[in-house]
C-alpha cells in the first residue's frame, strides 16, 4: 500500500468521520495502540489486524499518564515520520495521533482504576501505570469503536488488564493477544532497547535465559519459589539489579502458584539492566490454554 494512501488524524472528530465512513461501507476495524518508535513487533500486530479486520488505525500516543515522576516520559522514543511510513509499508490504512491536549483537555477528571489481574507485579514498582493504561485504553477504545484490538503478549499483565476492562465495562468489542515478537538471540523487542550500550545489549539475553531456567526447574518438579530464586542469581550473576519480580502466576488470573500442577501457568520477570527496566514473560503448561 502506498504511503500517500495512509491518512494521518489528530482530532477525535477527524478520527470518528473516517471511521463512520468505513463503517457504512461495511468495513470492520482492528485498533493497534502504541506509543510509537515502532519495531516488527509493532508491525506484527498490524499485520494481524490486518487478518482480521478491512481496515487497521494504529494509535500513536505517548502517554502521559502511564509513566511515574522520575521515568522516562521526557526520553522516551519518538520517532513520528519513521513509525509512519512503517506503518506504511505494512498496508495500514490510518494513523491515530493525538496530542496531550486532545487525549486530556483542560478539565479532564475522571480515571479508569482497575484491580484484579492489575495488583502485583508492575503495580507493586510502578502503583499509578494500570490507571493510566486502563484510562487511556479505555478513550481509544471509546474513539476508535473497533471490532478488534491488539495487544502482544510481551506486556502478558497489561494484556490480562485490557482483557479485564473490556469484560467488566461490556465493551463491544475483542481483544487479540498476538506472540511476543524475539530477536534471533531471545530478546523480546522493545522500544526500551534502544537505551542499551552495545555491552548491555550483550548481556541482555540473560534475560530470555532466566524464564528458559524457570521452566526447567518446573519441569524437574522445583517449587516456584526455588526455580525464581535461581532465576535471580542467573541475572545478578549477569549484570542485571535491581531485579524487580521473577513470578510464577495462573495464566488465566495472574495469582501465584507454588508449583507446577498441569495448569496454564505464565513465567514473568522485570529487572533493570544499567538504566534500562526490561520485562518478559513466557508461557508454561497446558499448551492449548488461550487467555
Amino acid at each position: 500500500m502506498a504511503s500517500e494512501q495512509l491518512q494521518v488524524v489528530r482530532t477525535v472528530t477527524e478520527l470518528r468521520g473516517v471511521v463512520r465512513d468505513w463503517r457504512r461501507a461495511g468495513n470492520q476495524v482492528a485498533l493497534v495502540p502504541t506509543m510509537g518508535a515502532l519495531h516488527q513487533g509493532h508491525l506484527s500486530l498490524a499485520e494481524a489486524g490486518r487478518a482480521v479486520a478491512d481496515r487497521v488505525v494504529m494509535s500513536i500516543f505517548v502517554n502521559p499518564t502511564q509513566f511515574a515522576p522520575g521515568e522516562d516520559l521526557d526520553s522516551y522514543p519518538r520517532t513520528f515520520e519513521d513509525d509512519v511510513a512503517k506503518f506504511a509499508g505494512v498496508g495500514g490504512h490510518l494513523v491515530w495521533a493525538p496530542t496531550p491536549g486532545e487525549m486530556y483537555p483542560d478539565g479532564f477528571a475522571t480515571r479508569v482504576v482497575p484491580e484484579g489481574a492489575a495488583l502485583g507485579l508492575e503495580t507493586d514498582f510502578r502503583p499509578n501505570f494500570f490507571a493510566g493504561v486502563a484510562t487511556v485504553c479505555t478513550k481509544l477504545f471509546t474513539q476508535t469503536l473497533p471490532d478488534f484490538a491488539m495487544f502482544g503478549e510481551k506486556d502478558y499483565q497489561q494484556l490480562c488488564v485490557v482483557r479485564q476492562i473490556v469484560r467488566d465495562l461490556d465493551l463491544p468489542m475483542e481483544i487479540v493477544g498476538c506472540p511476543t515478537v524475539r530477536e534471533p538471540d531471545g530478546l523480546a523487542m522493545s522500544s526500551r532497547n534502544a537505551y542499551l550500550s552495545a555491552a548491555e545489549r550483550a548481556q541482555s539475553v540473560a534475560l530470555n535465559e532466566a524464564l528458559e531456567r524457570v521452566g526447567n526447574d518446573l519441569d524437574a518438579g522445583k517449587s516456584a519459589e526455588a526455580a525464581t530464586d535461581a532465576a535471580r542469581k542467573h541475572l545478578t550473576a549477569n549484570g542485571f539489579g535491581p531485579i524487580d519480580y521473577v513470578a510464577v502466576r495462573d495464566a488465566a488470573t495472574l495469582a501465584p502458584v507454588a508449583r507446577a500442577d498441569g495448569r496454564a501457568l505464565r513465567i514473568l520477570v522485570a529487572a533493570w539492566l544499567g538504566k534500562t527496566r526490561l520485562i518478559d514473560n513466557v508461557a508454561f503448561g497446558a499448551s492449548s490454554f488461550t487467555n
